[in-house]
This record gives structure tokens, C-alpha cells and sequence, in this order.
């Protein structure tokens, strides 16, 4: 009997939150999972446990769940990337019929979307990729997400998506919060849009995960400069995120942090222990930071800020090295500084500054991507689509969000007024604070990547010359002159004396 209105394969905790997700919003679910005593176990809570239980129907055979979904059908995966994927794939397309839909919602490679777009359009079916951020609460209570694929397909899942997203405040912008199980919130601007087509949407899921990264890293840096070089505490530093909260900083990363920070060590029943001098320092990586990395190198855009917080993680596993080199290399050694107030000031403002470097390169980076697969993006979208729901959403994505809606045609988010302006009125700061950061010793690559990418975005001249020089005595790579027009290439015959230049 055909009753669901949309079915979800994959069961982990991801897949279970977005079914309950689809289900507190009216939909009739169909779920299927590989192995059968999971699905059971899942629709067995939901019964006890779920107002929106009799919406979640569980199925132990593929056909079966396939026959039970209304047409057009449309179906969500959400398996492990990569060779699970295509294998879901391959099990589910015997069941279909003409028209039916595909949606990947795992962290897939773009280009992986790209071939499985069209493979299956190729046999009649659609495929959507899908970023889905916002981890478990964000799939339990509301997403952001980042469709991508045909119109057609879209407007056929647009009501669910629309439905199931983040919600925020159509004037601040802030995420509408207090939706629980059976009662999800009502009104406001939901978090998703048609990205673009076949991998455009896995393509801005992936930026949105670089940009996590380096979100990440400059958070970690903060916090190390005020532990380190101004001897404060984990509580004491918690504090002063709670702080930065309240103003522009206002972010799902700084709220958390916070929280952490003032966490005490569930170990420790004196409660004198803070829980994050007891994490060991190593940070782990899933691949999507790194993919951000590549791809920016592939494309020659500059997101220099983005690969430093993913070499970041990198050096932070070379734990046991680290802590070999430490016994003898040796930096400098100076006093705890004392000048608190002022110097927690300063790095709010690098915090800031290199914040908005690190947004302007994921951007810049997406202006690539879209000649590159032939995508037609818009920015002022995607930054109202991560507003709420993912976990770069921040009050700060509203002022990105205004810039393009400004000038569409925006060439550098610094270059939007509010940035401008918010730049110059905190670089001494920024800067200063990674002069105490090297006078002390302390690494800051993510605030000195930002930095230099500032610097060397407003200069109208670059040693690149000198370098293209080099270039061209060891490899006849040519070069542009300053007084010829651009286009034209010269050769210096380098070994020969004398030196003729040669026009190319």
C-alpha cells in the first residue's frame, strides 16, 4: 500500500534524527536500513517514545520500502560516503520507476554527485546531493541544507526541505530555537535553497566544512593566546567567550565554546579540574577541510587561511614528536603578560578580522568553483542558508547575507563597506596581538595566514615580479610587462650575452 510521502535509507543517528525530523512535520516516512534489527529497534522507540511514531513506518525488504512510497518517490540517503553510497544505489535502482528521486544527504565528494547525477538521469531517474549541517540536534530540530540538482527534482522535495530546515528571524536573522519532539517551530525563514545543479550542493557543503575548520582553529588560537600569554584559566576564558557572544562574535561556535570552557572534568569529583586541560591535544579530521584545501589549490584560489587550519590538525597528531621536539627546541621566555583588559580586546578583534578573511576566501573560492563545473551560485543565498541550523551559523552570516544582496556581483567580501570598515577600524589590534604572539612564542597560523591574505589582497603590487623573473631565466616562462598591454609575453634569452629580450 503506497502511504509514505518520502522514504530514508540509512538508520545511524543522523538518519534516525532527520526521519523524526520529516515525521514531527506531518510527513508519512518509510525508513530501511541493511541490517533489519535496527530498523526494528528504531520504530520500537518511536513507539514508546515519539508523539510523530505512527508517521515512521519501518521495513525489513528493499521492494517493499520502495512500493510503499508515493510517487514521484523520493528517497534520502544517508550511508557512509563513497563506495556505500554507490552500492545503496545500485540496490534501490532496480525498484524504481521513471521520475523518481534520489537525495544523498552524507558528505559526499562533488564530483562523486556529478558522475551519480548524471549516470541516473542517464536512466530516467533524478538525483539531488544534498549538505546536510547541523550535526544530531541539528537533523532532530532543523538543518541547514544545501540541495543541489535539477529544478525539477527540487520543486518536487522543496516542501519537505522547507518544512524540516533551521528557521530564523526574517529581520535578525538569528536562529529560531524550542522546537521539541512532535512540535516543531512555525514560521520564520527556513534555512535551504536550491543551490544549483548536480554537485553545486555537496560543492557549498564542502566550503561551509573548510570554513568550520578555520572557524575552529582561530577559536583555538584565542583561547591559547589568553591561556599562555595572559595566564588566565579555562573558566576565566570561558567567560570571556560568554562575553564575546553578546556582540558581533555571536556564534554557534563561540556558545559552545564557552560552555566548554567552563565545563569542570566529570572525573574529578572536587570539581577543581577543568574538563579541557584533561583533552589531549589532537585533533582529528573526516576529509572535508582537506577536499576545501585541494580544491583551492586546483582552482589557484587563494584560501590560504583554510589549508593553515587543516595543516593545523595535521601537526596537532604529531603528538608524540611534539612532545620530543619540546625537550630541545627552545623559544623565547617572558613574563605572563598583565595588561589583560586591553590585550582580551585585541584578540576579539584578530578573532573578528581573521574571521572575515576566512569567510572572504570560501566565498572567493565558490566564484571559482561556479566558472569551473559551469554553476550559477548565489552567495546571498548560501549565507541565508547557513544562518541557521549548521555549525558555522552565526549573527555575522546576516551581514554576508546583506552584502550580496547589496552587489550580487561582489568580487571580495572585504570589499563590502561593513567589512571594509570593521577591517580597518581592528587591524593595529590583529596586528599586535600576532606581534605578542611571535615575541612570545606562541603559534597563531590561522590569525597570520588571515593576516597575510589581508596584506596581500590590498596590495596593488606583490614580489611576484621577481618571481616570474625567476621563472622565466630557469624555464622560459615568459612574462608580462607593466608598460605593454596584458596579454602580451616577453623572453629574456638568459644564459646569451648580451641579454636580448625577445618578444613572445
Amino acid at each position: 500500500m503506497t502511504t509514505a510521502d518520502i522514504g530514508l535509507v540509512g538508520l545511524a543517528v543522523m538518519g534516525q534524527n532527520l526521519a523524526l525530523n520529516i515525521a514531527d512535520h506531518g510527513y508519512t516516512i518509510a525508513v530501511y536500513n541493511r541490517s533489519f534489527e535496527r530498523t526494528k529497534d528504531f520504530t520500537a522507540h518511536c513507539a514508546a517514545h515519539e508523539p510523530s511514531h505512527a508517521r515512521v513506518l519501518g521495513f525489513e525488504a528493499i521492494s517493499d520500502f520502495v512500493k510503499s512510497i508515493k510517487r514521484p518517490r523520493k528517497i534520502v540517503l544517508l550511508v557512509k560516503a563513497g563506495a556505500a553510497t554507490d552500492a545503496t544505489i545500485d540496490a534501490l535502482i532496480p525498484h524504481l520507476e521513471a521520475d523518481d528521486i534520489i537525495i544523498d544527504g552524507g558528505n559526499a565528494l562533488w564530483t562523486d554527485t556529478i558522475r551519480r547525477e548524471k549516470a541516473l538521469s542517464a536512466q530516467g531517474f533524478a538525483f539531488i546531493g544534498s549538505g546536510v549541517s547541523g550535526g544530531e540536534t541539528g537533523a532532530r530540530f532543523g538543518p541547514s541544507l544545501m540541495p543541489g540538482g535539477s529544478a525539477t527534482a527540487w520543486a518536487s522535495l522543496e516542501p519537505i526541505w522547507r518544512d524540516i530546515a533551521a528557521k530564523v528571524d526574517p529581520v535578525t536573522g538569528k536562529q529560531l530555537d524550542g522546537a521539541t519532539p512532535g512540535n516543531p517551530i512555525a514560521g520564520g525563514v527556513s534555512c535551504t535553497a536550491h543551490v544549483g545543479t548536480d554537485g553545486a550542493g555537496h560543492y557549498v557543503k564542502m566550503v561551509h566544512n573548510g570554513i568550520e575548520y578555520i572557524d575552529m582553529q582561530l577559536i583555538c588560537e584565542a583561547y591559547s593566546l589568553m591561556k599562555t600569554m595572559l595566564g588566565m584559566n579555562a573558566g576565566e576564558i570561558g567567560k570571556v567567550f560568554e562575553q564575546w557572544n553578546q556582540g558581533k562574535l555571536a556564534s554557534f561556535l563561540i556558545e559552545i565554546t564557552a560552555d566548554i570552557l567552563q565545563q569542570t572534568d566529570p572525573a574529578d569529583a572536587t570539581g577543581n579540574t577543568w574538563f579541557v586541560d584533561k583533552v589531549l591535544d589532537t585533533a582529528g579530521q573526516k576529509g572535508t577541510g582537506m577536499w576545501t584545501a585541494a580544491n583551492a589549490l586546483e582552482l589557484g584560489a587563494p584560501a590560504n587561511a583554510i589549508a593553515e587550519a587543516v595543516f593545523a590538525r595535521a601537526l596537532s597528531a604529531l603528538k608524540e614528536e611534539r612532545v620530543a621536539a619540546s625537550a630541545i627546541l627552545k623559544g623565547p621566555s617572558l613574563p605572563v603578560e598583565t595588561d589583560r583588559a586591553n590585550i582580551i580586546n585585541a584578540i576579539g578583534d584578530a578573532l573578528y578580522s581573521s574571521k572575515i578573511c576566512a569567510y572572504a576566501q570560501g566565498f572567493q573560492l565558490m566564484v571559482q568553483a561556479q566558472k569551473e563545473y559551469n554553476w550559477t551560485l548565489d552567495f546571498g543565498t548560501i549565507a541565508q542558508i547557513w544562518r541557521g541550523g549548521c555549525i558555522i551559523r552565526a549573527d555575522f552570516l546576516q551581514k554576508i547575507t546583506d552584502a550580496y544582496r547589496n552587489d550580487a556581483g561582489l568580487k571580495n567580501l572585504m570589499l563590502d563597506s561593513y567589512f571594509t570598515n570593521a577591517l580597518h577600524d581592528a587591524q593595529n589590534n590583529w596586528r599586535e596581538v600576532i606581534a605578542l604572539a611571535t615575541r612570545h612564542g606562541i603559534p597563531v597560523p590561522a590569525f597570520g595566514s588571515a593576516l597575510a591574505y589581508f596584506d596581500g589582497y590590498r596590495s596593488a603590487t606583490l614580489p611576484a615580479n621577481l618571481l616570474q623573473a625567476q621563472r622565466d631565466y630557469f624555464g622560459a616562462h615568459t612574462y608580462e610587462r607593466i608598460d605593454a598591454p596584458r596579454g602580451e609575453f616577453y623572453h629574456v634569452d638568459w644564459p646569451q650575452m648580451p641579454r636580448v629580450q625577445s618578444k613572445m
